[in-house]
């Protein structure tokens, strides 16, 4: 049995004309322009995401100048890993939870996300693919715990904006008996469910509409196409299996009433 960390190249020397984006100054201008474009265009077409735009982008430049002035000294500790990991899991249910609700229930948030990948990470590193090493098990749960955040910030948010929508349907069906939580249910399911359709696109369309970063990575980093596609529908498969989970799970919250849209909310 091979383990995930025996696919990924090791640190050696790769050949500069392997680079996929040589980092350069230009680099750093044009990714810079980009970003003045994006938010340009969002206030242009009045989309009302463009300081949102502008502040993603320097988040992003802030956090990953911190991530790679500390990653190398995290990943030599099991410990330290474990507890960065647990730092990527605490901001994504915070960012997925806000996304959901104001309300007091967005800590719920930890549930579809926690019981999307906890169970994922504790099989691969149960079998021996995971080794329990930092920068093996980094990576992979950022992968997972991405996925499990996009899902749950999704599902909640489409679930919650069905019910506000259609409230009137909601108090139908409890005038008819149905319990509070089958009346939701059967109101915001189809809406929610549709927060895994990305995730579908991406695994239908690999290979042939794109190459996903993995892959790619692999190959520039030496490895054989055969070992970048394996690894590559691992992720994907994952990902697949821990999304379904998370809106699963957020449903479950939503029809039980612990999310939603404001504190006075519920249906009660």
């Amino acid at each position: 049995m091979t383990p995930l960390s025996a696919l990924v190249p090791s640190a050696g020397p790769v050949a500069s004309g392997s680079q996929l984006l040589p980092v350069t100054p230009v680099l750093g201008v044009v990714t810079a322009v980009l970003l003045l474009a994006a938010v340009a265009v969002a206030g242009w077409g009045l989309l009302g995401h463009g300081h949102a735009v502008l502040r993603a982008g320097l988040r992003a430049v802030v956090q990953l100048a911190a991530v790679a002035a500390v990653i190398a000294w995290v990943v030599g500790s099991l410990w330290w890993s474990a507890l960065f990991v647990l730092l990527m899991f605490s901001v994504a249910v915070r960012t997925a939870g806000r996304r959901m609700t104001r309300g007091p229930g967005w800590v719920w948030a930890a549930a579809p996300i926690g019981a999307g990948v906890l169970p994922v990470l504790a099989l691969l590193l149960g079998v021996g693919l995971l080794p329990p090493e930092g920068l093996s098990v980094i990576p992979v749960a950022g992968i997972l715990i991405g996925g499990a955040l996009s899902a749950t910030s999704l599902a909640g948010r489409r679930a919650l904006d069905e019910l506000r929508l259609r409230r009137g349907e909601v108090e139908a069906a409890l005038a008819l008996g149905f319990e509070e939580r089958d009346a939701r249910l059967e109101i915001c399911r189809t809406a929610a469910a549709t927060s895994l359709v990305p995730a579908l696109d991406q695994t239908r369309t690999v290979g042939l509409v794109t190459l996903p970063g993995a892959f790619v990575g692999m190959l520039l980093g030496g490895a054989s196409p055969v070992q970048a596609g394996a690894v590559q529908l691992f992720v994907l498969i994952g990902l697949l299996a821990v999304e379904s989970v998370a809106i699963v799970v957020v449903l479950e919250l939503v029809g039980r009433g612990l999310v939603a849209a404001e504190p006075e909310e519920g249906f009660r």
